[in-house]
């Protein structure tokens, strides 16, 4: 089925990103690899022909032939991401096979299976007949929640899960766009064809054991009465942290406050160190950057100068990284109780209207967006830059410039709860109505980049 081929190619290439090591089981005649555009690309499949094949039409990329129980990689020799498309049903011990993948799986490894749906079963059998489909030796036809349940014993951890794809014919212009645009809706998604399941590696070997320095970035505009405050209560989270801040162009006696502040304490207070810069653009998203491009911790996060997120909570956010129950922390207002005009309430509505939004576009739960709070690594950071192209700079509050880098990268996404406390200095930089329309444009944007592919 050349057509249903280019479609699970497209969902794949969805979720594993260009230059990246790859390894790719059941590769088959290695076409869907080639097209990954992948730093390292390595196939392997029990079929000697088809490998046969993959080694004439592509041999830059290297193949190899035999079982996955069997394979040996080179010592030390780990991948990005590891790729399974259609082939978990045929292994006779699919847990045996997930224990392997630990033998080439970092933390930081990505398994993606593709697997096939049951309501689709004839089709399968049909297209094995007419033999525009390789035939496979066993179908165990496993469904999606049973192979989260295979990968949570093999200490894999699921990420996202992604059915996709109602129309496996090529149809001239009704079959892709059916596929793109229908097919990902929650309910047309219940009779797809087949799931992209993401899952990441939680092996508890791999806990990191050392302890990591931390960044703590704060923009800071108009907010001179806030910052002896913030300064006197942000916590120790490592022997060896930073607190930056980026100044906005202030039209109070912010700059003037946090020098003083740095110059009295002599730029350290207790084990921490002030920074302070001036933030070359605008917008609070400009100022994160800023912040982060100058940052040495290992973990940055990212903190707001009004208070209204308490400096006390930043610790849960640090060992939930370091205990490796997340990859992305995100702090979300909208559990506790807030105080009474810590937020009003149509921004409370916006903001459970977008979190279901966002919740259904990243494929991870994401209460709320537009919490100020958020806590990733240096080195993951460093990725989505890299990577930010894909959407483009165009996000004025940098949450979701980090929310859809993160899903970009299939990094694993939690809510921390916080406590929402009102202003006591200043007010608002956020004007709700045209923030608010800015705010639906990237929803939309999301949508074409991360879901209607």
């Amino acid at each position: 089925m050349i057509f249903i081929k280019e479609e699970v190619s497209r969902l794949i290439q969805r979720v594993i990103v260009p230059n990246s090591r790859v390894l790719d089981v059941g590769c088959g005649d290695g076409r869907i690899l080639q097209q990954l555009h992948a730093s390292f690309a390595q196939g392997i499949d029990i079929d000697s022909n088809v490998i046969a094949e993959a080694r004439d039409c592509f041999p830059n990329t290297t193949f190899t032939n035999g079982n996955i129980e069997d394979f040996k990689p080179e010592p030390g020799q780990v991948f990005d991401y590891i790729l399974l498309s259609g082939v978990v049903e045929q292994f006779v011990d699919i847990h045996s096979v997930f224990e392997k993948l630990h033998s080439f799986a970092s933390r930081e490894t990505r398994i993606v299976i593709v697997s096939y749906s049951r309501v689709w079963q004839p089709a399968i059998r049909l297209a094995e007949l007419l033999r525009i489909r390789r035939n496979s030796q066993v179908w165990n036809w496993i469904p999606p929640d049973e192979i989260e349940n295979l990968l949570a014993q093999s200490h894999f951890e699921l990420v996202s899960r992604s059915p996709g794809i109602l129309i496996p014919l090529k149809i001239p212009i009704v079959g892709r766009f059916i596929n793109r645009w229908v097919a990902p809706l929650p309910f047309f998604r219940l009779f797809a064809a087949v799931t992209v399941t993401v899952a990441r590696n939680i092996d508890p070997s791999m806990v990191i054991m050392n302890a990591p320095t931390v960044s703590v970035i704060v923009a800071a505009r108009n907010e001179a009465g806030n910052i002896r405050e913030l300064v006197r209560r942000l916590p120790t989270m490592s022997e060896n942290q930073e607190l930056i801040f980026v100044e906005g162009h202030s039209k109070d006696s912010t700059w003037d406050e946090i020098n003083s502040v740095i110059s009295e304490t002599k730029v350290m207070v207790g084990n921490t160190h002030l920074r302070l810069i001036k933030q070359p653009g605008i917008g609070k998203g400009d100022a994160v950057r800023a912040g982060f491009e100058i940052a040495k911790g290992d973990i940055l996060i990212v903190l707001d100068a009004d208070l209204s997120v308490p400096p006390e909570e930043l610790p849960r956010f640090i060992e939930s990284l370091k205990n490796g129950v997340c990859e992305f922390a995100n702090g979300s207002r909208l559990l506790y109780p807030m105080e009474r005009h810590a937020m009003q309430f149509l921004n409370i509505i916006g903001n459970r209207v977008f979190g279901v939004a966002f919740t259904y576009l990243l494929g991870q739960q994401v209460r709320d967006t537009l919490c100020g709070t958020k806590a990733l690594w240096a080195s993951d950071y460093k990725k989505i830059v890299m990577n930010r192209s894909h959407f483009g700079e165009f996000d004025p509050f940098g949450d979701f410039d980090l929310l859809f880098g993160a899903s970009r990268l299939n990094l694993r996404i939690r809510d921390i709860p916080v406590h929402y406390k009102e202003r006591t200095y200043g007010t608002t930089n956020i004007s709700r109505f045209r923030h608010g329309v800015l705010l639906i444009r990237m929803t939309l944007i999301a949508a074409r980049r991360l879901r209607f592919v």
